[in-house]
């Protein structure tokens, strides 16, 4: 098969041809540091000038980068420009709220995250399944959409929250259906926790949905600390809000920043899920490739492929290092996703015995009751293909070589 986007809804082909006023002329603006921050500032309600108010300058220098691709490298439509200026907005709003609730509650810094536990694993691996199952441990608390969009508490209502995430979580299914298909978005269901990341500007949410290899190679190189505090300042407000909560967290972004997991979280236990990486590059390319379709006629799919692919091996080769380093120490826990489509519960099983965490038969009855809710396909048949990607099958074997190896990954039939 050939790699063909999704169709889009089709309010969207009126917007792109100019003809809703309003969103073009919102969209038509440019993306510039000074001008985005004021309008956030307006929006919150927050005076002063510049970066003031901000909090630490450290988010400036990747913002800067960020908005530069956005307007010269990124090619968007109207709706793109349209979506992904939103979506810095609110960014830089939280941000400036962010910064004054700590301000009038320094307390919130002093909020214990105690033994969080982290799912992630290269994307397409089971991570989101694994995830929701151990949601369902009433003694852990998993971050839903809304609270990663909109972190703060009162005086915005809870429902105010719920229905403004709602309707920027369901905007990529509402230009392109299919994206419920590929990985469901919503308000109140357990999210990705790398949203925290963005409050930072250094996110994978961005090189995601957006083409913007400038700013790629800037977060390539990054320190990726102030990200994992900012991650941890949103757990900290959350928690203020709700009481003390054993956190379970996924995203398959913490694979390459483990170690800084590890310094921010010292106490922190870890599920890594495994796969083919042929198999996950085919659909994690066409997840990327239909993100960026979302906000742009532009999207070269084998680019996609080539740049996952380098960057999923590189950090492949550190989780084995890692791996052999900390053997023994009972913080990393493997599983393979074979094994989780075989006896999900069991592998769950097996985590907690590793862990030394309690499993209760209620635990183990709500596990099999969110898997029971959790039917595979149940959207629809997300196809895609290797072949699609353009790469060479014997080199990708060979470039992954070592990780399949060390960690028992076979091909996928």
């Amino acid at each position: 098969m050939t790699w063909e986007p999704g169709a889009r809804a089709e309010w969207v082909g009126l917007v792109n041809a100019g003809a809703i006023a309003p969103i073009t002329e919102e969209a038509c603006q440019r993306f510039d540091r000074d001008q985005l921050m004021s309008e956030a500032r307006a929006r919150a309600g927050v005076g002063g000038k510049g970066a003031a108010g901000f909090g630490d300058y450290s988010f400036i220098e990747p913002f800067d980068v960020l908005v530069a691709a956005l307007e010269e490298e990124a090619d968007l439509t109207i709706v793109g420009r349209w979506m992904a200026r939103r979506f810095l907005l609110r960014l830089l709003q939280v941000r400036l709220q962010m910064v004054e609730y700590v301000n009038a509650e320094p307390g919130v810094r002093d909020e214990a995250i105690v033994e969080p536990l982290f799912v992630c694993g290269l994307p397409r691996t089971g991570t989101t399944l694994l995830h929701a199952v151990l949601a369902r441990d009433t003694a852990r608390r998993a971050p839903r959409g809304w609270e990663l969009l909109y972190p703060l508490p009162p005086p915005v209502a809870e429902d105010e929250r719920v229905a403004l995430a709602d309707a920027e979580l369901r905007m990529l299914a509402s230009v392109v259906p299919a994206m419920d298909v590929i990985h469901e978005y919503g308000a109140r269901l357990p999210k990705e926790c790398l949203s925290a990341h963005s409050f930072e500007f250094r996110s994978e949410e961005f090189t995601a949905r957006y083409h913007v290899p400038s700013y790629a190679q800037w977060l390539e190189g990054c320190d990726m600390t102030p990200a994992y505090r900012c991650h941890r300042l949103v757990l900290q407000m959350l928690q203020r809000r709700t009481g003390p909560a054993r956190w379970v967290l996924k995203s398959p972004v913490h694979l390459h920043s483990l170690p800084i997991v590890r310094r921010v979280y010292p106490d922190a236990r870890v599920v890594v899920t495994h796969r083919d990486p042929l198999t996950v590059l085919g659909s994690a390319t066409s997840l990327v490739a239909n993100l960026r379709w979302v906000h742009s006629d532009r999207v070269d799919y084998a680019a996609i492929a080539s740049e996952l692919a380098a960057r999923y091996r590189a950090s492949l080769d550190r989780l084995v290092d890692l791996d052999a380093e900390l053997r023994g120490t009972n913080v990393l826990h493997h599983v393979r996703y074979a094994d989780v489509v075989r006896d999900l519960v069991g592998e769950m099983r097996s985590v907690y015995e590793d862990f030394r965490l309690p499993m209760t038969d209620a635990v183990n009855a709500a596990m099999r009751d969110e898997q029971a809710a959790r039917p595979q396909h149940r959207h629809g048949v997300h196809e895609y293909a290797f072949d699609d990607t353009g790469l060479d099958r014997a080199d990708v074997r060979k470039g992954f070589a070592r990780y399949c190896e060390y960690f028992g990954v076979a091909a996928d039939a």
